[in-house]
């Protein structure tokens, strides 16, 4: 189930019309742009309702994203990188984010860093392709994840909060 918050979020991210990947040379150009579109659309809303929580950008080809994303918790901002790959068979297979810092610091990772999408977002994603992009994977996968592991790994004691300039060790 989505709550309020999420579903008003997810409403004003643009669907995306484009069903192509990577290997689709020409198509993929125009995907990419209604990807920017929409994750352009998403910041800017989450700018404006006090909900900034992520920097995304890629390589030239789009193909490769990287990025920060933060929560705050207790008034303190806990700040990771975050990285994915557009699968080769893309919008018909989600994109695994990644936070490498966190990785093997929570039971609801892969390895490397890719945080556990498969009960919840997957299926989703499956029903709305390719009207689903990254936008839509930030605001229904990372987004979630980080909701519910970071206030848990900070309790446990997992990752501690860091002033600006200190070095995580």
């Amino acid at each position: 189930m989505v709550d309020d918050g999420t579903r008003k979020a997810l409403s004003s991210i643009p669907l995306l019309k484009t069903k192509a990947g990577p290997r689709e040379k020409d198509l993929w150009v125009q995907r990419l742009k209604e990807e920017y579109q929409a994750l352009i659309k998403y910041v800017q809303n989450n700018k404006a309702s006090d909900m900034d929580w992520f920097r995304l950008e890629s390589n030239k080809e789009g193909t490769k994203w990287f990025g920060k994303c933060w929560y705050m918790h207790n008034l303190h901002k806990y700040e990771f990188d975050v990285e994915f790959d557009i699968p080769i068979t893309y919008p018909g297979t989600a994109p695994e984010i990644a936070l490498p810092e966190l990785d093997g610091k929570t039971a609801k990772m892969y390895r490397g860093g890719k945080i556990c999408l498969t009960d919840h977002f997957k299926p989703l994603w499956a029903r709305n392709v390719p009207k689903f992009g990254i936008a839509h994977a930030m605001a229904l996968g990372l987004a979630p994840w980080l909701a519910v592991e970071i206030p848990d790994l900070i309790e446990k004691g997992v990752i501690s909060y860091k002033e600006k300039g200190e070095v995580s060790g």
